[in-house]
């Protein structure tokens, strides 16, 4: 028979165990919850591997003579230029180098986006330039102006700060940073399509295979050939802004995501890596999904657009890195382009293959102010 002092030292066993087993449950809790355990439960652990571009392309990838596309085969592509009347030269030269250089061997559709209606001489210069369709579309005033709800005496001043500081674009390119975030995809014209490449660039190098191809048998979703660090003067709070949504959001963030290129302390600060976003391949469905939509929703709301100035480049890169796998982010090593001032000039047999006309010794993606070797960091 069980005595009474016996009877309070197994309630008060009983007690101490719940207690314990509580504790330990919390803390579990506590840890998956927190920006601190991000490298074990929201980065992944994953063998050592090449970087996906180290991987040759297969040779049946590559087209031969008088043979318009691979294996007869076409993905459901875009070729994307968002462009005023003004900037008709600009994208003439893009246009015409795309042409050469790519598009006249594989005839993808052009759609071009513009807040004003495109005018006769703009449509007709362009279309002279390729066999292929091109469409050209206005975009929907409240996918370009600004909100409403923002204070413009607030973004006014954050504006003229900017200016007086000499922040690089501090005064300018507001909308068109938030229209390329988030409604670009949007758009009517663009609704039939996957995949888009966006090439407000320079090339280098004769592509003789399709990427596009590339981006959908290897079920890739972000395409980048340049990368490098942001101004921090323009994006003071963004990363306060994006570890709010994923400590309200953890379930979103994708496994084996690419954390470790935008920060060096599993999420607890932004290293300010970026791929530039004047050259990327994407698949529309990455914007388009539930992670990426409540994203740039919540950060639209942030005001961070117009109060700061939150570029596209950063936006999308931290859209990719966190809502695909690291291994569904492509460098498109063989790719020669060059947006001013920096270039990528790709080496070796890919730059003989190219018949690529840059110095290959002119190459950004070991300098200083590059993050390629962030991205090659994700598979060691």
């Amino acid at each position: 028979m069980m005595t009474p002092m016996r009877y309070v030292l197994l309630v008060l066993g009983v007690i101490i165990g719940l207690h314990y087993i509580f504790a330990l449950t919390n803390e579990s809790y506590g840890r998956v919850t927190s920006i601190d355990n991000l490298k074990k439960h929201v980065v992944g652990q994953t063998p050592p591997q090449e970087p996906p571009y180290k991987v040759p392309i297969p040779d049946d990838y590559f087209i031969s003579k008088n043979v318009s596309s691979p294996q007869g085969r076409r993905a459901n592509a875009v070729i994307v230029m968002l462009a005023r009347n003004g900037d008709l030269n600009g994208v003439i030269s893009s246009m015409k180098q795309m042409e050469d250089r790519f598009n006249k061997k594989f005839g993808y559709p052009y759609v071009f986006l513009n807040e004003q209606p495109f005018e006769d001489n703009f449509k007709r210069r362009v279309t002279e330039l390729t066999d292929s369709q091109v469409q050209f579309g206005l975009i929907p005033s409240d996918h370009w102006y600004q909100p409403a709800e923002i204070d413009e005496d607030r973004a006014t001043k954050s504006r003229e700060k900017m200016v007086k500081e000499n922040v690089i674009y501090g005064g300018i390119y507001r909308n068109m940073c938030r229209f390329n975030s988030g409604f670009f995809y949007r758009h009517e014209l663009l609704k039939p399509f996957q995949y888009y490449w966006r090439p407000d660039v320079k090339f280098f190098c004769d592509l003789d295979y399709d990427p596009f191809l590339i981006m959908q048998d290897q079920n890739k979703m972000y395409g980048f050939t340049i990368s490098l660090y942001e101004y921090e003067a323009t994006i003071p709070t963004l990363w306060n802004a994006v570890r709010e949504f994923i400590h309200a959001n953890p379930k979103l963030v994708s496994p084996d995501n690419a954390m470790a290129f935008l920060s060096d302390d599993g999420g607890e600060t932004y290293n300010r890596c970026h791929f530039w976003s004047n050259f990327e391949i994407g698949n529309l469905d990455l914007w388009r999904g539930e992670a990426y939509s409540k994203f740039f929703d919540f950060l639209d709301q942030k005001g961070g657009f117009y109060y700061e100035r939150w570029g596209d480049a950063p936006v999308h890169s931290i859209g990719a890195a966190l809502f695909a796998r690291k291994d569904q982010i492509h460098f498109f090593n063989d790719i020669g382009y060059r947006h001013e001032p920096f270039q990528h000039c790709p080496q070796g047999e890919a730059h003989k293959r190219g018949k690529c006309w840059c110095d290959n010794a002119q190459n950004f993606d070991y300098e200083g102010y590059s993050c390629l070797n962030r991205y090659d960091k994700l598979f060691e």
